[in-house]
């Protein structure tokens, strides 16, 4: 009798422990393709710490930086597949595969990028629900808005006739294309190397990559118009997710939220935007502006992007024109769109 009531006061004891006591323990793999040394490196480790205090100790993470678990391009997959329980990736690396986000890369679409981070967020969330079904999407963000970077002076448009280029995603490689330019597909850390030998000669790139990656040393010329952006995901796996339990779900969604998005790129929107006057200050370094007549003539010769954009969001079935005018809406509400 005895033994049967102390089972009875232990199970109801157990009933009564909080949900995180019995949850199963996960030790979840955060990956990225740039260094250890780069500010996505401790915004992931932030991010998993609050992860781990916010579930008591029962989700933990590990990053593992500079491609060590998967190349730059394969991010998606390899979080799709369980390579990765979670990682960044840059949408525009997989041409054609995300048709509605690649308008976040679009020229001249967004110029300010602490307020474009909460705006493609925003914006995204619901369209990623479908477009990236394959895996949890938890949010979008940005960083300093790129500029092109060279051997020689590019001006206008029709300079980048016969250049090499590193472009920074596939809208920006069709642009390229249409000016005469050659593209050279490569992540940011091999692109020094590829310039050195001479295979690439031009490249898009916030300031702060420039010292990150070493391309300042290997380029002279810097047109200060931010001419395009990359957006990112932090993703999940489906399955690791899945097999959590109610609280520990709850304590993941909280963390993939917009103002997560914006803590978590924030300090990497700083570091690009303070390379600039680094940049300038170099002895060797010409960095220049361009006139209104010329601004004219870039966004003249990127019109058929918006388009072929349009085009392709059809043809997947989305509406084009409400789609684009959600996207111009949130950039303007966060005051980050030209």
């Amino acid at each position: 009798m005895k033994s049967r009531a102390m089972l009875i006061g232990a199970a109801l004891a157990m009933l009564a422990m909080p949900a995180s006591a019995q949850d199963k323990t996960f030790n979840m793999r955060l990956s990225h393709w740039v260094p250890a040394t780069h500010p996505l490196q401790k915004a992931m480790e932030q991010w998993g710490a609050s992860v781990e205090k916010a579930s008591n100790g029962t989700i933990k993470s590990t990053v593992f930086p500079a491609q060590q678990l998967g190349k730059a391009f394969d991010h998606y997959d390899m979080t799709r597949d369980g390579i990765a329980d979670l990682s960044y990736i840059n949408a525009g690396q997989m041409p054609g595969r995300f048709p509605i986000i690649a308008a976040g890369e679009l020229p001249f679409m967004l110029k300010e990028a602490h307020g474009g981070t909460r705006a493609i967020d925003q914006w995204y969330k619901k369209y990623a629900a479908t477009e990236m079904k394959d895996v949890k999407y938890c949010f979008s963000f940005t960083y300093d808005p790129a500029r092109i970077h060279s051997k020689k002076k590019i001006v206008v448009p029709a300079d980048l006739k016969g250049a090499k280029v590193r472009p920074s995603h596939s809208t920006f490689a069709a642009w390229m294309v249409s000016l005469g330019a050659t593209n050279v597909p490569a992540g940011p850390s091999e692109t020094r190397d590829l310039m050195s030998k001479g295979v690439v000669d031009t490249l898009t790139s916030p300031y702060g990559s420039m010292f990150l990656f070493g391309t300042d040393k290997t380029t002279k010329y810097t047109m200060e118009l931010p001419v395009t952006t990359s957006t990112f995901q932090w993703i999940m796996n489906w399955k690791t997710y899945n097999a959590m339990s109610a609280a520990q779900k709850k304590v993941i969604d909280d963390h993939c939220t917009n103002d997560w998005g914006a803590k978590f790129a924030g300090p990497w929107i700083d570091f690009e935007a303070g390379g600039g006057p680094r940049l300038k200050a170099l002895k060797d370094r010409e960095m220049y502006s361009v006139t209104d007549e010329q601004f004219a003539e870039w966004k003249k010769s990127a019109e058929f992007l918006y388009k072929q954009w349009a085009a392709d969001v059809r043809k997947g079935g989305g509406d084009s024109d409400t789609i684009m005018k959600e996207l111009q809406t949130a950039l303007s509400q966060f005051k980050a769109g030209f």
